[in-house]
């Protein structure tokens, strides 16, 4: 038998959608100021395992939403993740969406280099000379060599959302960026990607504008 159809108008989707994430997380104590996040990941995703796999610095919401407000950029790691960032809301602060990954210069460094597109595209990111939130879904040679960099003192990243999906080094490299010394927002273990990384952009942004600029 066939389970009686919720009657939702069309408008209402998603808050109802969020009425039923808070309903199924129950008492689950989420860290004050996070919640936002957790739970649009959850919307995202539909799965409840980000209420305690998201890893936070120490006042990172509160940095993320500064660096925001003073006109920071964000570089991702796909076209996926930048096709699903906000890219008018981050307008409005003065940021704009980059993904150098199909850039031919970026392709000619990685085939000389022996490395990644994703590892030569942060060179290129390095090299942007502005605030810098990193939206990182894909790739974990991406957070190795963004390591590498802050560790290099080439570049100091006012954010680093690092949430690649996938089974070679991803655990390694999120752990790596836990330890890089910068403000992070982990999904510790295998889970993420490029659809996570770019709603944890616009929990974000939907944050400063809920409470106004």
């Amino acid at each position: 038998m066939l389970t009686e159809i919720e009657k939702v108008l069309p408008s209402e989707i998603e808050k109802r959608s969020f009425e039923i994430i808070a309903e199924e997380l129950g008492d689950k104590q989420l860290i004050p100021g996070t919640e936002s996040i957790v739970k649009r990941c959850i919307h995202t995703s539909a799965d409840f395992d980000y209420a305690d796999n998201l890893i936070f610095s120490e006042n990172v919401v509160e940095k993320a939403l500064k660096a925001i407000r003073g006109g920071a950029s964000i570089v991702t790691d796909t076209q996926m993740g930048k096709a699903g960032i906000n890219k008018k809301c981050l307008a409005g602060y003065g940021g704009e969406v980059y993904c150098f990954m199909s850039d031919d210069d970026v392709a000619q460094a990685a085939k000389r280099n022996k490395t990644t597109r994703a590892a030569a595209s942060m060179d290129k990111a390095a090299k942007l000379g502005e605030q810098v939130i990193f939206a990182i879904g894909n790739a974990p040679t991406a957070l190795v060599r963004l390591y590498e960099l802050i560790q290099e003192k080439k570049i100091s990243p006012s954010l680093v959302i690092g949430v690649p999906v996938g089974f070679v080094n991803v655990v390694q490299s999120k752990e790596l960026i836990m330890e890089a010394g910068v403000p992070y927002i982990v999904a510790r273990g295998r889970k993420g990607g490029s659809n996570i990384a770019a709603c944890i952009c616009n929990a974000l942004l939907y944050m400063i504008e809920r409470d106004g600029k």
